[in-house]
């Protein structure tokens, strides 16, 4: 365990160096960068200050969820998307985000972060679990690429009081490197997949939010959700991401305990009747 992210923090140095305009700007770089001058005044530009130990685990929990999508169709993870899309000014702290997020994916959802050859700056996720079948679920693997999608989208649902806007989803979703506008390699059309064909099959309700300009639109768990998952579920997904306990939030823990003693009271619908005693 002690050799893994002495590796990936070799390769986070290769990458600082060497990804050269693949690399999302950063924010403390002047305008005139190409000039020495302004080269001088990047270097004078003081270092980013430590970052708390919150944020660290926001950022942890975004690049999880980021590496658990990017792995449903099994492609190398490339360094500069995880860049681009995730790390952005927490480069100086990437090994570290890096290490972090391979503990978790190990011992949370049984995923080994491994580069693919030394120095390719390519990663991909080895399982290391002979899935059962909550442990399947709670990893968004169901044997289809969208599950994973689907999961995240369930758990900000419920997050958000069981109904979020969809403006929001998608400023969420902008983190991982899912757009409404862009075609995405494994989703395709991701705006088509959550607001049609998630809704289609009854995973999602979607409804426009009267008397708002511009005009926006609400998401909600659909009836099929309920059939095959359970908030409970949903939460404890969203607790593994984030490296806490569902306990953690109270108002859904409490929610979501609720349904599960529903769920496990014995229906009262219809009494059978009373056979005639015999005679």
């Amino acid at each position: 365990m002690s050799q893994k992210p002495k590796s990936r923090g070799r390769a986070g140095t290769q990458a600082e160096r060497g990804s050269g305009g693949e690399e999302a700007p950063s924010t403390s770089r002047g305008q005139g960068g190409a000039a020495s001058q302004g080269g001088r005044r990047a270097e004078a530009s003081p270092a980013p200050g430590p970052r708390s130990q919150k944020q660290l685990e926001l950022k942890v929990a975004e690049l999880v969820q980021f590496l658990l999508i990017k792995d449903q169709r099994k492609i190398p993870i490339r360094r500069t998307d995880i860049l681009r899309h995730v790390v952005g000014d927490y480069k100086d702290v990437l090994p570290e985000l890096l290490r972090r997020a391979a503990e978790r994916l190990e011992y949370v959802f049984g995923y080994r972060l491994v580069e693919l050859e030394p120095r390719s700056n390519t990663y991909i996720l080895v399982n290391t679990l002979e899935p059962v079948e909550e442990d399947a679920e709670m990893r968004g693997d169901q044997g289809t690429p969208t599950t994973g999608l689907l999961m995240i989208v369930l758990g900000l649902i419920f997050m958000k009081g069981n109904s979020i806007k969809e403006t929001e989803v998608w400023d969420f979703l902008r983190r991982l490197g899912v757009h409404p506008t862009k075609k995405h390699l494994i989703f395709g059309d991701p705006k088509k997949l959550i607001t049609e064909d998630f809704v289609r099959q009854r995973y999602l309700e979607y409804r426009r939010i009267p008397h708002t300009d511009p005009v926006d639109y609400e998401l909600q768990w659909g009836p099929r959700t309920s059939l095959e998952t359970s908030k409970m579920k949903v939460l404890k997904f969203v607790a593994k991401v984030h490296n806490q306990d569902p306990k953690d939030w109270p108002a859904q823990y409490c929610e979501a305990l609720a349904e599960e003693e529903a769920r496990a009271r014995p229906q009262t619908g219809g009494a059978a009747p009373t056979p005639a005693p015999s005679s």
